[in-house]
């Protein structure tokens, strides 16, 4: 059986969980959330996937670090899949999320500038540097 795997070019879900960096657990979660699908399953039931299973997850990675939620990344994949975008409520999501990060850049952008205002003032008053 698993030459026969081996032959087919699929995978089991242990195989995409070490070369993914996800656990097992994960993996069946986007499964039974629907957001990944295998591309078939073993004689013994094993959930089987594709290559193309790694640009998806690496894509899913990418979203929920954006904080999207599943039920939005969910919505994303079907229209990236279908190469169609008609939902403008998707595409809102998607802009809000665009804007929210900008949002969090510009925040980090004046924070340092404290932060380094922050050292310049402690310098200035006699503190010592490490």
């Amino acid at each position: 059986m698993e030459s026969q795997v081996v032959a087919t070019g699929l995978l089991k879900i242990g195989d995409v969980s070490a070369r993914s960096g996800l656990t097992v657990k994960t993996i069946r979660f986007y499964c039974d959330e629907g957001l990944i699908q295998p591309a078939s399953r073993s004689e013994g039931g094993f959930r089987l996937f594709g290559p193309d299973v790694f640009a998806e997850l690496t894509f899913i990675r990418t979203l929920r670090a954006l904080e999207i939620p599943l039920p939005d990344v969910l919505k994303i994949l079907e229209s990236r899949r279908s190469g169609v975008c008609t939902c403008a409520s998707l595409q809102n999501t998607i802009r809000t999320k665009a804007g929210d990060i900008e949002a969090k850049i510009t925040a980090l952008r004046e924070m340092h500038v404290e932060l380094m205002e922050l050292l310049d003032d402690w310098q200035e008053c006699g503190g010592s540097q490490p």
